[in-house]
């Protein structure tokens, strides 16, 4: 699962990070805190087009979707899709073969479950770098014309830090390789070949520690570092 991530990333520091130029910097907004299901846009460099940076919402809507009806429900099932799975489900197999995409992040956040109390835990690059997740994208025409272009994140099973940290679900976003990014996006790759490539990397990767009840607010702003900073639970230990 994921569901909530960390884009503090201005737009010339992810047009040098991924050799690319924004299509739309201008309704481009950088944030400590994205929640999906608040169908926030995003930057993503997609297959289609490795040369620029676009923004698309989260929660993939399938070109095959009928009615606004349709859509508002499907994409609140479409927020990550499980790795195992995106060759057969009907809302990923299309996109799998001809719209994969990278999600740059800053970090991503998920919550330790202990009897009935969560603990939120931010997760990060053990050297602070931006990384890519994998991710899959649609384009998608309303009844009345417009057009929706959409994506979903890739899920795994857990790494040992993650399955610890999230060890109510133990899965985590797959997070590519920088050395794989590239491959992720070229659909010249075999459907096995991009399928090696959907694993969770090792817990060596990531640095973790755990951050304030700000995050667990309905109302409090979030786009701000004190939602990514150290807290401590006490005795809690992972």
């Amino acid at each position: 699962m994921c569901f909530s991530v960390n884009v503090n990333l201005v737009k010339d520091e992810l047009e040098n990070r991924y050799g690319a130029t924004f299509l739309d910097p201008d309704n481009y907004r950088p944030s400590y805190y994205y929640h999906a299901f608040n169908f926030p846009e995003l930057p993503a460099v997609c297959s289609g087009s490795p040369d620029k940076i676009q923004l698309l919402k989260w929660g993939l809507i399938p070109s095959w979707t009928k009615t606004s009806v349709d859509a508002a429900e499907v994409r609140l099932k479409t927020f990550n899709a499980r790795s195992e799975s995106i060759q057969d489900k009907h809302s990923f197999a299309n996109s799998f073969i001809s719209k994969r995409c990278l999600i740059p992040v800053k970090g991503f956040f998920e919550w330790h479950h202990n009897g009935r109390e969560k603990t939120p835990w931010y997760i990060y690059h053990f050297n602070n770098d931006v990384m890519s997740l994998a991710g899959l994208y649609d384009e998608w025409t309303d009844e009345t014309g417009n057009l929706f272009r959409t994506f979903s994140i890739i899920t795994a099973d857990a790494n040992t830090l993650l399955a610890e940290i999230h060890n109510s679900k133990k899965r985590m976003p797959v997070v590519l390789e920088q050395s794989s990014e590239k491959n992720w996006i070229d659909l010249s790759l075999s459907k096995s070949e991009a399928m090696d490539l959907l694993k969770a990397i090792p817990s060596e990767n990531f640095k973790a520690h755990t951050i304030g009840p700000l995050i667990n607010s309905r109302t409090a702003e979030k786009n701000s570092p004190e939602v990514i900073s150290p807290y401590s639970y006490g005795n809690l230990l992972i």
